[in-house]
């Protein structure tokens, strides 16, 4: 496994989470309380993600394979649901979308589960991603590649939770557009290259 493949898996799995697009949210959803009670939902929510995504690492492919579905069909597909996400961080909807559940779930005294576990961090994108990781390479390499860029940027999300107030001061919410923008861009090339990859799988374009 070179380091160059896992630097663009944990890429691909970065851009999905979006951690930087998360803080703002997990500091609305932890508004007013102690810094010992975020930093426990942080790590509640982080742990029952990376969960979350181990066991689809695990499992995803010998589930896709009970129900009849390829690797090269569900990394078409996969690629698909990336690219509409690519889309929504583009044109703002994705940002929307997370206010609005972080607003739904306002009340909530421990939103370590809903909203931030899931759909937050291990949303279907994430979910999709670490299936497509595990499967590009079978076996224990493709294994140890999913679960260790899944552990990489939980690391990162929480990371940036601990950090939450002090990231939103510092890039404002335009700052948090621009960025969200960026990986937006990224993430669509890299959703083009997924389906370019399950295409190939089937004969289509070069080997």
């Amino acid at each position: 496994m070179t380091t160059a493949y896992f630097i663009t898996a944990f890429v691909t799995l970065f851009v999905i989470v979006d951690p930087v697009g998360l803080t703002p949210l997990f500091a609305a959803l932890t508004q007013g309380m102690s810094a010992a009670r975020r930093r426990a939902i942080a790590i509640r929510a982080c742990v029952i993600a990376f969960g979350i995504l181990a066991l689809f690492s695990l499992f995803g492919e010998a589930v896709l394979g009970f129900v009849g579905i390829s690797m090269p069909a569900f990394r078409i597909a996969g690629g698909v649901l990336l690219f509409l996400t690519a889309l929504d961080m583009l044109f703002e909807r994705r940002t929307k979308r997370r206010e609005d559940q972080a607003e739904e779930e306002d009340e909530r005294p421990d939103p370590s589960v809903f909203p931030l576990a899931i759909p937050l961090i291990a949303g279907p994108g994430a979910i999709a991603t670490v299936i497509l990781l595990a499967g590009q390479n079978p076996g224990v390499p493709g294994l140890v590649t999913a679960l260790g860029v899944a552990l990489s940027v939980i690391v990162v999300v929480f990371a940036f939770f601990l950090t939450a107030g002090l990231l939103e001061r510092l890039l404002g919410r335009t700052g948090i557009n621009v960025v969200t923008r960026l990986l937006g861009m990224l993430l669509a090339a890299l959703s083009v290259q997924f389906v370019l990859d399950g295409l190939r799988a089937y004969g289509f374009g070069p080997a």
